[in-house]
């Protein structure tokens, strides 16, 4: 397996631009029923776990449901940095997760010009490229959700960065 401090093509980077403040884009990221209302990485999917122990050492818990009888994709850490309403960190592990699957950890960053706020996302330490993949395409789907959270329409604005 590549290590990402070895390999940085397996870090994954995404940038999305949100109409809103980045007091509020924070409190989506942070509040359990805002994170209920669009961590989902496509449509159809619900959140109806959302447990956030906000302070550093806390623990976060998020628990999202495919259509259908599927069983819940549940994810879940701890937050080692908060800085509200700027910055983000945490672990990051599957509950269902193969034990040779590592815990991985996002960086969430929050900049406000003119009334919209900038999310930048850096999920590291993947152990290969297919699973950073997965995630980009799961995180792009949370972001397209967060959006219409807000009533954007801001997607061409959006871009990704691998």
């Amino acid at each position: 397996m590549t290590n990402s401090a070895l390999n940085p093509a397996i870090v994954l980077e995404l940038r999305r631009r949100i109409r809103t403040s980045r007091e509020k884009a924070f409190r989506a990221w942070t509040n359990p029923e805002q994170l209920k209302k669009w961590f989902a990485v496509a449509d159809g999917f619900t959140t109806p776990i959302a447990e956030v122990d906000l302070k550093v050492d806390g623990r976060y818990r998020l628990g999202m449901k495919a259509p259908g009888d599927n069983p819940l994709l549940i994810v879940g850490g701890v937050y080692q940095e908060i800085l509200p309403p700027e910055k983000l960190v945490f672990t990051w592990r599957w509950e269902n997760a193969n034990s040779d699957e590592p815990e991985t950890l996002v960086t969430v960053l929050f900049y406000e010009q003119d009334g919209i706020t900038e999310i930048l996302l850096k999920h590291e330490l993947f152990t290969d490229i297919e699973q950073r993949d997965k995630h980009a395409e799961g995180w792009m789907g949370c972001f397209d959700h967060l959006e219409r959270l807000f009533d954007l329409g801001l997607t061409q604005n959006s871009e990704e960065v691998r």
